[in-house]
């Protein structure tokens, strides 16, 4: 079994680490355990059985490929999300600024819709980083 452990070790080494990457491996172990078992009872030795399933195993391509930018595409999304409402943000603020000075100089209010307005680049922040954070 333990030739099956390194194989797939050597599949997922180009992988990012990620909670899904490792879900995804452990799932391919236990496939391949199972069809290991399924054909020593069929009466194969252990050295076929995992012979035959390391040749069945077949491309992880398509796997390898969606762990990979499923989520460096999340993430790169994320920080785009991020970056639109830093600048959107900014750009409001300016605009109540100037509001607030050239239409009621005497009053100083835009301080209060800018606590509102700076939720938004917060939200996006914490989104951006618990993206990241899966990807580790």
């Amino acid at each position: 079994m333990r030739r099956i452990y390194e194989f797939v070790d050597k599949i997922f080494e180009d992988v990012p680490n990620s909670d899904r990457a490792l879900q995804v491996k452990e799932e391919i172990l236990l496939d391949m355990e199972e069809k290991v078992y399924d054909l020593m009872e069929e009466g194969k030795s252990q050295e076929d059985a995992i012979n035959k399933v390391l040749v069945d195993f077949g491309d992880i391509d398509e796997i390898k490929a969606e762990l990979k930018i499923g989520g460096s595409k999340k993430l790169a999304y994320a920080k785009l999300n991020l970056d639109f409402a830093i600048w959107g943000s900014i750009l409001f603020i300016i605009l109540f600024i100037f509001i607030n000075f050239y239409y009621t100089p005497n009053t100083i209010w835009f301080v209060y819709p800018t606590f509102g307005i700076l939720w938004w680049p917060l939200s996006m922040f914490y989104y951006w980083h618990r993206k990241k954070e899966e990807l580790k």
